[in-house]
């Protein structure tokens, strides 16, 4: 397979009618010595499938492969498309077509009777609209340009998923053997600011009394994360807003930390200069807005969001950049700057340690509503600063809490690069696939055995969404283990909260999770994965906060031993 040539090491498939020459190439690579031909993982689902090489591309940045069954295959993979595409994840997704003829004209032609049911007119146009590039392989003759051509795209800013689809004739096309030259299919190099733009911005900053940087993927690179840290130990005053959550873009041990906030935080309405950093909603107008009199400049890879009918920030200049080429040169402008003597007058100073104050009153604040309640029961923030506490230092977080997200950031406090991704995107159900994926790509990277301990936090709906019957079978089959944390508030929250947002004082404020139809109640989470896995995983549920760290160090201690745990925490709503 022409995949691994071009820097795929991981292939994710559920298998179909229009896959017989990859059956076909899979039995001569698996006997091929000294082969690099890439590691098949199946998984049974194809959600499952994206959301697992879209974890393994977000940690490192290097593209893998989805193989899919047709047009049903390309629907099943459903809203891991959407997260991939948000999420700015480098997939290459790849789908049989149904064959083009019917007397037996060519090797590949239809053999069965779901060959007729399953021609659609135009199948990319399912996904197109979420992909940086979809094509159709026509010719076998020019397959791996073809390839190159749709990695190229997966792999320049704004990184996200292509698609490509092909005939089953076409792949069982026999040809001459023929080499590309790889140099030749490099991505697309790191855009800078222009020389203006940097003296704007790093002016803008220099002379600001309150800057602020807003930010939300700028971390996926984990060179920027140092690059931001000097950008605020510099300008003193900076403080860093995260409103994406998608990577670690900013140490909670920095003094500038804000933390995690879904475009709602005082610090945006404060503030005399923002500068919007790899991100795609920094407030929410309806909310939050920042001052009228605020400078604000965003640079950004998608500046102009594309994808996105309705989207606009009042800015006052614009840049398509790079965010760690973006940082270096404003911290050069800015350390050479004339005017950056003033970071050492006494009124910095203060500044300065005003930030500290700050930043010790919000720790002290956020380790107070961690508290167990009187009844012994908690909620996530101290389920996570529990868990924080036992889980070794370099531990990757895997997160998809959504309406606790903000508590689990604060009660995690990341901060080393690459160890904080959410899927970016709004299709719950990404963590569990993403989950196995991080933990396999850190599992490749370090080598087996010597990856880093992963956690997934989910919601008790996301959970469900995130097809546990195939994660926890792969999970089994493939011995990658994981630690899967399920917060259990018995129900899917965020609608209420969509709906106290429009209707505050309405019928439905007053109603319960059962009269609006979004109660979850009765699901054994721990044990469906345990069934998946065939009794191969520890299963537990804890209530009461004196017996949360017992079971904690219970299912850690299983996951390093190589076998996946799965508890169940009943947690209380809003904290």
């Amino acid at each position: 397979m022409y995949t691994a040539s071009a820097g795929i090491t991981h292939c994710f498939v559920n298998l179909g009618s229009d896959h017989p020459s990859f059956l076909e190439a899979m039995a001569e690579g698996k006997n091929k010595a000294n082969s690099q031909f890439p590691r098949i993982i199946t998984c049974p689902n194809e959600m499952v499938a994206l959301s697992m090489a879209d974890g393994f591309a977000r940690l490192t940045n290097k593209p893998q492969c989805v193989i899919v069954h047709v047009d049903v295959g390309t629907q099943a993979l459903g809203a891991a498309v959407h997260n991939a595409s948000c999420g700015r994840a480098p997939v290459l997704i790849f789908a049989g077509l149904s064959p083009y003829t019917i007397e037996g004209e060519m090797r590949g032609s239809r053999t069965e009777f779901i060959h007729w049911i399953q021609d659609v007119p135009d199948q990319k146009q399912i996904v197109s609209q979420y992909c940086r590039y979809s094509g159709e392989i026509k010719s076998g003759k020019n397959v791996k340009q073809m390839v190159n051509r749709a990695l190229q795209f997966a792999c320049s800013a704004p990184m996200g998923p292509v698609y490509l689809c092909g005939a089953r004739e076409v792949m069982e096309e026999e040809i001459a053997p023929y080499q590309l030259k790889q140099g030749h299919w490099g991505t697309v190099e790191p855009t800078a600011l222009s020389e203006s733009g940097v003296k704007t911005v790093g002016d803008a900053l220099i002379g600001a009394k309150e800057p602020l940087v807003i930010t939300g993927y700028s971390g996926r690179n984990h060179e920027a994360v140092g690059a931001l840290v000097k950008l605020a130990s510099t300008v003193k005053g900076l403080r860093v807003l995260d409103t994406g959550g998608s990577d670690m873009c900013f140490p909670a041990d920095h003094r500038g930390w804000l933390g995690l906030r879904y475009g709602v935080d005082e610090a945006i309405k404060s503030a005399d200069v923002i500068l919007v950093l790899d991100c795609d909603v920094p407030w929410i107008n309806t909310q939050n807005h920042p001052s009228t009199t605020a400078r604000i400049y965003h640079i950004d890879t998608d500046v102009l969001k594309h994808q996105m009918p309705v989207h606009y920030i009042a800015a006052l200049a614009r840049y398509s950049a790079d965010a760690f080429t973006a940082l270096t040169q404003l911290n050069n402008y800015i350390t050479f700057s004339p005017s950056a003597s003033k970071f050492t007058s006494p009124s910095y100073t203060e500044k300065w340690e005003s930030l500290l104050t700050a930043h010790t009153t919000r720790i002290s604040n956020i380790a107070a509503a961690a508290r167990p309640k009187e009844d012994g029961s908690f909620g996530s923030r101290y389920l996570c600063t529990t868990l924080r506490k036992l889980v070794p230092s370099d531990t990757i977080f895997a997160v998809e809490a959504v309406t606790n997200t903000a508590f689990v950031a604060d009660s995690i406090q990341a901060t080393l690069p690459g160890s904080w991704l959410n899927c970016g995107g709004g299709g719950l159900g990404w963590s569990g696939g993403g989950a196995l994926g991080i933990k396999l790509a850190s599992e490749y990277e370090h080598g087996v055995g010597k990856g880093k301990f992963v956690v997934q936090i989910v919601g008790d709906g996301s959970f469900l969404f995130s097809v546990p019957g195939s994660v926890y079978w792969i999970s089994q089959r493939y011995k990658i283990p994981i630690l899967t944390i399920v917060l259990s508030n018995k129900g899917w929250n965020a609608p209420r909260k969509s709906l106290l947002l429009v209707h505050p004082d309405g019928l439905g404020s007053e109603a319960t999770n059962e009269e609006l139809n979004i109660a979850i109640s009765g699901p054994d989470y721990a044990n469906i994965a345990k069934a998946a896995a065939g009794g191969n995983s520890y299963a537990g549920k804890v209530s009461l906060a004196g017996d949360l760290e017992s079971i904690l160090k219970e299912a850690i201690e299983s996951v390093k031993s190589g076998i996946t745990a799965v508890v169940e925490a009943v947690v209380a709503p809003g904290c």
